[in-house]
């Protein structure tokens, strides 16, 4: 009776039950949006470690997504490795990220871009780490997943949702659709008990969608937005 009344955490502040969510000391970063704080171990984005964001298309709205979290770095840089197009200043400026904050950085080949990001992670001196990437094998991943520990740095992949149902060390996993007001976000992996119902995020828009030049159309958003390029990434 004794020993199954003492809880996992109790133990252990790394262990937790499967039907809750870990809680722990790990280090987290606020995400500016209830409904997704409530859904993730912590309440927030996990720093030091790798977090997928899976996506049909770059640029349907991650930045925006991220855009709280990354505001509350301070003036720490936040390093865009790879982004799909050049970093818009306007539009960066307008969800409150200006360029002197933001550094572009390119690579000319796969190897050389998860090398930069391994020497972005061990360093330690960005306060975020966004990573654009088509393709990357699972022993890169976990090599970016243990420089990632070694820092405070919040460390986001943007991959192609195609490689949900690949294995991934990251300790979160989130998969994102464009909806009418914002994101439709799928929780893929988390510590904690699977989350079977999509969260409804509302997402502030783009200066596109608010300036009168924008067209209007009757099609359902999702399909439009995948022929559209938002102004956060666009060139």
């Amino acid at each position: 009776m004794l020993a199954a009344s003492v809880r996992a955490e109790d133990l252990h502040p790394s262990l937790w039950r499967a039907s809750q969510l870990a809680r722990g000391r790990a280090r987290v970063l606020e995400t500016g949006y209830p409904a997704l704080a409530a859904e993730l171990p912590g309440g927030g984005w996990p720093l030091g470690a790798l977090v997928d964001l899976l996506v049909q298309q770059a640029g349907i709205g991650e930045m925006r997504l991220l855009q709280p979290a990354l505001s509350a770095l301070s003036e720490r840089p936040i390093a865009l490795l790879q982004p799909p197009q050049v970093p818009n200043g306007l539009g960066f400026g307008y969800i409150g990220l200006p360029l002197d904050r933001l550094l572009h950085v390119k690579a000319p080949k796969t190897g050389d871009a998860l090398w930069a990001a391994e020497q972005i992670l061990r360093a330690g001196s960005c306060g975020a780490l966004i990573f654009w990437a088509s393709h990357a094998q699972s022993s890169s991943l976990r090599r970016l997943h243990l420089a990632a520990q070694s820092s405070d740095t919040l460390f986001v992949m943007v991959r192609p949702l195609t490689v949900a149902q690949e294995a991934s060390p990251a300790l979160l996993r989130l998969a994102l659709r464009p909806s009418s007001s914002g994101l439709v976000v799928d929780v893929v992996k988390r510590r904690g008990p699977s989350c079977t119902e999509p969260l409804s995020i509302p997402l502030q828009p783009t200066p596109v969608l608010l300036s009168r030049h924008a067209r209007l159309s009757r099609r359902p958003f999702a399909e439009t937005a995948a022929r559209s390029v938002p102004a956060e990434v666009a060139a």
